[in-house]
C-alpha cells in the first residue's frame, strides 16, 4: 500500500501535488519534486494506511523533503502501527512512536487508536474518535433500525459506550472467559437482549474474528439481527467466516484488509481526518 501524497495551498484548497514517490533500483525509498511552485506556503499531506515498513520509510523521506522546503507536514495515519503492542518486551508501541517522532512531522492524525498508551507516545498527535463515523456510516443510514449497541468484551466497553451515548441507544455487555489454567478462551456470555430488534457490535480491530464469532454464538441471534462495526479491519485467517454470523459488516479504509469478507462495506476516512488539519 503506497503512501498517498497531496498538497493544499495557503487557503486550504487542494492543488497540484508537490511530490511523487519512487524507489531506486536497489529498493530505497525516494520522493521527487514534481511541482516547485509556492515552496514554503503549502501544507503537504501524506496518507499512510497499514503497517508496511517500506511505506513507513517513504513517509520519512517525504517528511524530510517537506521540512527542507519549509512547508508544513501533516501525516494521516489512521491505523497507528504498534498500538496493540503497548506493554511487554519489546515495547512495540514506543518503537513505532519513536520512528514516527524521528520524522518530525508537524501534525499526525490517527483514527480510534487501540490503546491510550500510544496516544501519549506520538508527538503532535490528533485523534479522531469513532462515534461520528459510526453514526454517519451505520446508524444514520439505517434510521432507527438498531435497538442497541453491544460491547464484545471488557476492552471494548469504553468505545462502545461512547457510540451508544452518541446515538442514544442502550449498551449491552458481552464477555469472553479464559481457562485460568491454560489462558485459552473457553466461552462467551452476553447480557440478556430484547426479544426483538437488531444490534450493532462495536469494537476497534478485527483480526481473525474469533471474538466476534464467539460473541455471535453467545447471543443466540440469527445473522439478520446482528451487525458488526470495526474501526480497523485486518481480517486475517478465518475472518471471512464472519459473514455467516453478521448480516452487515462495516469498517474503514484505515488498513488494507488481508482477506475478502463477503458483503463488507468500507467507509472512507479522509473526510473525517482532513477536517482536523490545523
Amino acid at each position: 500500500m503506497a503512501v498517498e501524497l497531496s498538497t493544499w495551498d495557503a487557503q486550504g484548497t487542494p492543488t497540484t501535488p508537490t511530490f511523487s514517490t519512487m524507489q531506486f533500483p536497489a529498493g530505497e525509498a525516494h520522493v521527487k519534486v514534481v511541482d516547485d511552485a509556492d515552496a514554503g506556503a503549502a501544507t503537504e499531506i501524506a496518507t499512510l494506511r497499514g503497517t508496511n515498513g517500506d511505506d513507513l520509510l517513504m513517509l520519512g523521506m517525504w517528511a524530510d523533503a517537506v521540512r527542507q522546503r519549509g512547508s508544513r507536514s501533516v501525516a494521516l495515519v489512521p491505523y497507528l502501527p504498534g498500538a496493540r503492542q503497548d506493554r511487554g518486551l519489546p515495547f512495540g508501541a514506543k518503537v513505532y512512536a519513536d520512528v514516527l517522532n524521528g520524522f518530525h512531522i508537524d501534525q499526525v492524525i490517527a483514527f480510534d487508536p487501540h490503546s491510550p498508551v500510544i496516544v501519549g507516545l506520538v508527538d503532535n498527535l490528533t485523534v479522531v474518535t469513532s462515534e461520528q463515523v459510526v453514526r454517519d456510516a451505520v446508524l444514520d443510514a439505517k434510521g432507527d433500525a438498531y435497538t442497541g449497541i453491544i460491547a464484545p468484551d471488557k476492552g471494548a466497553v469504553a468505545r462502545a459506550t461512547a457510540v451508544a451515548e452518541s446515538c442514544g441507544l442502550p449498551l449491552y455487555r458481552a464477555e469472553k472467559h479464559r481457562n485460568p489454567d491454560t489462558g485459552k478462551l473457553d466461552g462467551f456470555t452476553c447480557e440478556p437482549l430484547p426479544a426483538d430488534g437488531r444490534f450493532l457490535v462495536v469494537d476497534d480491530i478485527c483480526d481473525g474474528g474469533g471474538t466476534f464469532t464467539g460473541l455471535a454464538g453467545s447471543t443466540g441471534l440469527p445473522r439478520e439481527r446482528l451487525s458488526l462495526w470495526v474501526s480497523h479491519g485486518v481480517f486475517s485467517g478465518r475472518a471471512p467466516q464472519l459473514a455467516e454470523h453478521f448480516g452487515e459488516i462495516v469498517t474503514t479504509d484505515s488498513y488494507p484488509a488481508q482477506n475478502a469478507v463477503p458483503g463488507l462495506r468500507t467507509v472512507p476516512l479522509s473526510p473525517y481526518l482532513t477536517k482536523e488539519i490545523r
